[in-house]
């Protein structure tokens, strides 16, 4: 993916963010930053919003989950929102897919 596309998706994702809460917005962006690059948008957040879920799950039932939790269903929103951009004729797999357990790189 060319730098160009990534940093379009960057100020995309910012200007989604911007009016959330300070510490969720940084553990959404940080999630997104380990995502590979050379996937749709869509999918690096949804495989972003995957690993948020499981760092919540690892640590179990307490408040330490609390920020993964929100991140990933802030996560998954985003990326229903961007493949609804990117290709809106692939929403509804895309949907299920997500909650089939697919998981997007």
């Amino acid at each position: 993916m060319a730098g160009g596309v990534v940093a379009l998706d960057n100020d995309w994702l910012a200007a989604r963010l911007r009016e959330g809460p300070g510490p969720l917005a940084d553990r959404t962006r940080g999630l997104v930053a380990e995502a590979a690059a050379d996937r749709p948008l869509s999918e690096r957040l949804a495989g972003a919003a995957a690993r948020a879920l499981d760092s919540a799950l690892s640590v179990g039932a307490s408040r330490a989950a609390a920020l993964d939790l929100l991140a990933a269903d802030a996560l998954v929103t985003l990326a229903l929102e961007a493949v609804a951009e990117e290709r809106p004729a692939d929403l509804a797999a895309f949907a299920l897919g997500l909650r089939g357990g697919k998981r997007p790189a």
